[in-house]
C-alpha cells in the first residue's frame, strides 16, 4: 500500500493541514482501522469505492466525502483496489470555506452531494483523470486557492482556542482558553459545537490522546514514563484513554504497522 502527505500551497495553510493519497492495487478486501486526530476532511476516490462500519453494519460509501469529527474508532474496508485523495482539513475550516455547523456531522462520514453547501467541490473527476500525484496537488491548491478568494476569512475566537490546545498538546485548562481569547465557558462551548464539532474538552482530549503517538516515535520510554509526559494523572488512566480511541490497550498496538491509522496519526 502507496501512502504520501503533501504540503498545500503556503496561502492554504489556514485552512489545509495537508493532502494525502493512498493507493493499492491489492484487490482483496483489507480492513483498516480509523483513530480519531482532530480533523476533519475531504475525500476523493478514484478507483472502487470503500465500506464502513462505523457503529452499526457496513455500508459501501460513495466516492466523494465529507469526514466530520470522530469520537472512537472505526472500520474502512476496500471493495476493489484503492486510489484514494483527501484533504486533512483544519477543524474549523469547513465553517469559514462553507458556512458548515460542524456538529451535524460529528460521526459521519456523508455523500458531498447530500450536502448542499459544498456543490463548489466538484473536482473528483479531474483528480481522476491523471496518475501524477503531484498534478493532483496541484488541482487542488487552485481549486482551494479560488475558494479562498471568495471568502472573507476572519480568525474567530474558535481557531485561537484551537490554537492554544494544538500548541500545548491537548493539555491546557479551559479557563486558560477562555482567559486568553477573552470568552465565557459557555460561548466556547457554542463556537466549538459549530466550528469544531466537539466539546472543547473532547477536543483536547484527542489532541492529548494523538500526542502519544508522537512521543512513541520519538521517545524510548515505558508506558509510564509516557503517561506523565502526556500529563495523566497515572498509567492506568493513560491506558484506559488510549483503549477509548483505539480499542486496544497502548502494549497491544502495532505501533509499526504500515497502516492508514498509523500513516495519519504518525507524521513522519
Amino acid at each position: 500500500m502507496f501512502f504520501k502527505r503533501f504540503d498545500p500551497a503556503e496561502e492554504l495553510k489556514n485552512i489545509i493541514e495537508c493532502y494525502w493519497i493512498i493507493e493499492d492495487d491489492d484487490v482483496a478486501p483489507q480492513q483498516q482501522k480509523i483513530i480519531p486526530d482532530g480533523f476533519n476532511e475531504i475525500i476523493f476516490h478514484y478507483r472502487s469505492p470503500y465500506r464502513i462500519k462505523l457503529g452499526g453494519d457496513w455500508e459501501e460509501q460513495s466516492l466523494s466525502l465529507l469526514a466530520g469529527q470522530i469520537k472512537q474508532h472505526f472500520f474502512l474496508e476496500n471493495t476493489g483496489a484503492s486510489g484514494i485523495v483527501g484533504i486533512k482539513v483544519k477543524p474549523t475550516a469547513l465553517t469559514h470555506l462553507f458556512g458548515l455547523s460542524m456538529y451535524q456531522f460529528t460521526d459521519r462520514v456523508v455523500d458531498i452531494s447530500s450536502v448542499p453547501a459544498l456543490e463548489s467541490l466538484s473536482i473528483r473527476e479531474q483528480l481522476r483523470d491523471t496518475d501524477d500525484h503531484d498534478e493532483r496537488v496541484a488541482k487542488l491548491n487552485d481549486h482551494f486557492k479560488k475558494l479562498l478568494s471568495e471568502k472573507k476569512y476572519i480568525k474567530s475566537a474558535a481557531d485561537h482556542a484551537v490554537d492554544l490546545i494544538f500548541a500545548n498538546h491537548g493539555m491546557i485548562p479551559v479557563s486558560t482558553i477562555t482567559k486568553s481569547v477573552g470568552i465565557g465557558e459557555r460561548q466556547l462551548e457554542n463556537l466549538f459545537k459549530k466550528y469544531v464539532g466537539l466539546s472543547p474538552k473532547f477536543f483536547m482530549r484527542i489532541i492529548r490522546f494523538n500526542y502519544i503517538f508522537k512521543l512513541v516515535q520519538d521517545n524510548n520510554q515505558s508506558w509510564s514514563g509516557l503517561a506523565y509526559e502526556a500529563s495523566f494523572f497515572d498509567q492506568s488512566h493513560f491506558i484506559r484513554n488510549f483503549r477509548d480511541f483505539t480499542g486496544e490497550n497502548p502494549s497491544d498496538y502495532a505501533f509499526d504497522e504500515k497502516n492508514i491509522a498509523n500513516f495519519f496519526l504518525q507524521k513522519k
